[in-house]
């Protein structure tokens, strides 16, 4: 009986034992899948960066846009997320390929007509960015291809309504602007969500087998321009001399008119008067005109007035001896 009681007592502990051992190990099993549930859903967490755009799809199909910083997202596969960098430039070659072995000519995107229907290789490069990440994501199939044909187009279409000498030389400008405004046309027109930046010509040069003519046209029109602004400069360093020198000879003109008007005015004044006093005294007034007009033809000589012209009282003025004449050399007697 006691022996009995015994092996009782043993299967009951052995039995408490291994209930024991699996309670412990549905708790480990609990554990372990709920820290599992934690991890997969901790899977949603993601970052998006100051030049990012999160871009959440639920099943493949886009839901929402998240903006930088810490987000959250349902695990995979309820939803995905993508982060494109909206602040990177691209950029497209066209005409070119710039290679690690070094730079590659694509002539069959390069070679296109003008307006004047002449042939050039124009070779371009088109910058952009994303401006929607969605759009970018979900309506265009191959952005880069996209945006490749689109300038390709554009630039085609510009050059082929432009003469060849304004995509050679002074029209470069306003080419890039126009295509870039006809690109960026294009991309919104497919909903793209890119940003036209710039378009850059490269190089645009005329066929090879007459590049040596056009070298030239375009030399003789450089010297054309040299000579033109030689000749204005010319101008304008002789026109304001010869105005400068008119004006000071009309000056000079008028003012010699003006003296000689005033003098004449001042000669009519002086002979008013002068007839006035010839007539109060017409003697004494001839006789002191022929004084004043010798005074005036004999300036600094000694003068003696005679009153007659008897030989005898003249004889006492003249000098008798060779040498007072040599001591008064010059003396002239008035009579």
């Amino acid at each position: 009986m006691p022996d009995f009681q015994n092996d009782t007592s043993d299967k009951i502990t052995n039995i408490t034992e291994k209930l024991s051992t699996i309670k412990f190990g549905k708790g480990i099993i609990k554990l372990l899948g709920l820290l599992i549930i934690v991890l997969y859903l901790a899977t949603g967490i993601y970052i998006v960066q100051p030049d990012e755009q999160g871009v959440i799809r639920r099943f493949g199909k886009f839901t929402r846009m998240d903006s930088p910083g810490l987000n959250y997202h349902l695990p995979y596969p309820f939803e995905s997320a993508v982060t494109p960098s909206v602040t990177e430039v691209k950029r497209i070659e066209i005409g070119f390929r710039t290679a690690r072995s070094g730079y590659v000519d694509v002539s069959e995107e390069a070679l296109m007509l003008t307006g004047d229907e002449n042939i050039v290789s124009a070779e371009s490069i088109v910058q952009y960015r994303i401006k929607n990440a969605a759009d970018y994501l979900f309506n265009i199939i191959e952005p880069e291809q996209t945006v490749k044909n689109a300038a390709e187009a554009a630039l085609r279409q510009v050059i082929g309504s432009r003469k060849i000498d304004d995509a050679l030389t002074e029209g470069k400008y306003e080419i890039q602007e126009e295509t870039k405004l006809l690109i960026q046309e294009l991309l919104d027109s497919y909903q793209s969500g890119i940003v036209v930046i710039a378009v850059q010509l490269q190089d645009v040069n005329p066929p090879e087998e007459v590049s040596a003519a056009f070298k030239d046209v375009a030399s003789a029109k450089e010297d054309k321009s040299k000579f033109i602004n030689e000749a204005e400069g010319y101008y304008n360093d002789v026109i304001p001399d010869a105005r400068g020198e008119a004006v000071e000879i009309t000056k000079k003109a008028e003012g010699y008119k003006i003296e000689r008007i005033r003098k004449a005015e001042g000669d009519v004044a002086k002979f008013n008067q002068i007839l006035k006093e010839y007539q109060k005294g017409k003697e004494v007034t001839k006789y002191r005109l022929y004084i004043e007009t010798m005074e005036s033809i004999l300036p600094g000589m000694k003068k003696f007035i005679m009153e007659n012209s008897d030989d005898e009282s003249l004889l006492k003025f003249l000098p008798l001896n060779e040498q007072s004449w040599q001591e008064a050399p010059g003396k002239e007697v008035v009579q």
